[in-house]
């Protein structure tokens, strides 16, 4: 009912940048807050940042000042601007997203399929 497409990860040396996107399609009816989390291998997976419809927006400590997510509404997208990276920021990268649905008006959340971003030292 819902897809969150991911593009723009791949590898880059530390101190480089890198810019994530996650588009929404689907049956949507509306999209509330939008996120990037992230899971390394052996950890659980963490969120990195979020953000609301109307903005609002919040980071994990160790990547304010580096990350900068934001969105578009109209185009139902989110991107994760990433700059200063450091090896530690190494994960695979998903897309969530919280769904209203067209026809049934329920609420859902969504998830990508992951882009991996590595970062070498």
């Amino acid at each position: 009912q819902v897809q969150l497409v991911e593009s723009g990860g791949g590898l880059v040396q530390a101190g480089g940048s890198l810019r994530l996107s996650c588009a929404a399609s689907g049956s949507i009816f509306s999209i509330n807050t939008m996120g990037w989390y992230r899971q390394a291998p052996g950890k659980q997976r963490e969120l990195v940042a979020d953000i609301t419809n109307d903005g609002r927006i919040s980071y994990i400590d160790s990547v304010k000042g580096r990350f900068t997510i934001s969105r578009d509404n109209a185009k139902s997208t989110v991107y994760l601007q990433m700059d200063s990276l450091k090896p530690e920021d190494t994960a695979d990268y998903y897309c969530n997203a919280n769904v209203r649905l067209l026809v049934s008006l329920r609420y859902v959340s969504a998830w990508g399929q992951g882009t991996q971003v590595t970062v070498s030292s």
